[in-house]
């Protein structure tokens, strides 16, 4: 259904949330997404059946509505309410909230689903959110990225198989049978060795990156997204205060002297065309 895409790209435009967040230290934000994580996915299920109008404007699914569900793929299923006739299930999303100015500077979930348990319908979907006043507030909802499941799954088992530098076996045991939306059965693929844990870890394939650079630096508060992530850092991994504000205080001085080399590198670049500009017109 490209409208439910339609209506997932709309949604920070609908998103609402009356959950509030006051007095957490600002070097304990990095824990929000373990804390906020499933109620801001739960609010994104309302807000999605709230946006009827935008996903179903002719009305030719009006039984349907999303719902969660809990410890299986996908996390929401765009389910018919009733037990008439006709197809169930119309389409699965999988579906994750990443809390932007997370310390790992990327969405850390781990996405195993092997490809088979996917519909062409399917989706992958990850929501960015922060706090409307950066260290404070009410959840807010910036654009979701969106891939198909089944090909994110694929690409991740490419990426794990063939991509990778690395001398371990790459061999991957897919479960045997899996069809899409048959419950709580066994859907994960395996690798044959992952020591570190890493499989899965779908942000760290590629798939993401463009996107993931783009959240990053949206500017929360006039601020880049990756700037407070590098401050926040720099206090919750360095108690001593001194030494911090000498690093930032660097890293300032550094970045003003590359704008400045850049501003007069343009401005001469742009006296040099005049010049010749000039002299042609002799």
């Amino acid at each position: 259904m490209e409208r439910v895409q339609e209506a997932l790209l709309a949604l920070p435009g609908y998103f609402d949330s009356h959950t509030n967040i006051e007095g957490v230290a600002a070097t304990d934000l990095f824990a929000l997404n373990t804390v906020l994580g499933a109620t801001i996915e739960v609010q994104v299920v309302q807000t999605l059946n709230r946006m009827r109008d935008v996903w179903d404007p002719q009305d030719e699914w009006p039984l349907y509505v999303f719902e969660r569900q809990a410890q299986t793929f996908p996390d929401v299923l765009l389910r018919k309410a009733t037990g008439t006739a006709g197809h169930e299930v119309a389409m699965g999303v999988e579906l994750k909230g990443w809390y932007m100015l997370a310390k790992e500077r990327e969405p850390s979930f781990r996405y195993t689903v092997t490809p088979d348990a996917c519909t062409e319908w399917d989706l992958l979907v990850v929501v960015p959110w922060h706090l409307s006043n950066v260290l404070a507030g009410t959840p807010l909802v910036d654009t979701p990225g969106v891939w198909s499941a089944r090909q994110a799954a694929e690409h991740r088992n490419h990426w794990w198989q063939h991509l990778r530098k690395t001398e371990t076996d790459t061999s991957i045991a897919s479960p045997e049978g899996v069809l899409p939306y048959k419950g709580r059965e066994s859907t994960s693929d395996k690798p044959a060795y992952d020591r570190g844990g890493n499989f899965g870890r779908i942000a760290r394939t590629g798939i993401m990156d463009d996107w993931i650079d783009g959240v990053l630096r949206k500017p929360l508060a006039g601020i880049p997204a990756r700037d407070w992530i590098e401050f926040l850092r720099r206090y919750a991994d360095d108690s001593d205060l001194d030494a911090v504000w000498q690093d930032l205080h660097g890293r300032v001085r550094r970045r003003l002297d590359r704008d400045v080399e850049a501003r007069s590198a343009d401005a001469m670049q742009s006296l040099g065309r005049v010049v010749d500009i000039l002299g042609g017109a002799e």
